[in-house]
């Protein structure tokens, strides 16, 4: 179990990483935000819009399940959305610096530090 700050703390500390949040993605608020290089509150509420329109596009599909996670890969940074499974409407968001990270790993850890995520 690991608070918000926690959370943090421990998804700034994967190698690469620069950025990162916590958001409640019914409100596109930021419940917590630490790191540099991004707006975190412009990021979390553009990136709600992102999580909103992946969803209502897999209603459309008729695609079962849910998102493990998205991501977006510009020039120099890589996005990871993470939606929480174990809180609701919440998503973890992650930004790492592409020359410094290793995705594979990175995705992996943020997966631990969403399941021990508690709101």
């Amino acid at each position: 179990m690991a608070s918000v700050t926690d959370s943090i703390k421990s998804l700034l500390s994967i190698d690469g990483a620069t950025a990162a949040a916590v958001v409640d993605s019914r409100s596109g608020m930021v419940l917590g935000k630490d790191g540099s290089g991004v707006n975190l509150d412009v990021a979390a509420a553009g990136n709600t819009e992102v999580m909103r329109a992946k969803q209502k596009t897999m209603k459309t599909l008729g695609i079962k399940g849910g998102i493990e996670d998205i991501l977006i890969t510009l020039d120099s940074q890589y996005h990871v959305l993470r939606p929480s499974a174990t809180n609701e409407g919440l998503f973890v968001y992650l930004v790492l610096d592409k020359a410094k990270a290793n995705l594979a790993m990175a995705r992996y850890k943020v997966t631990e530090i969403e399941q021990a995520l508690t709101i």
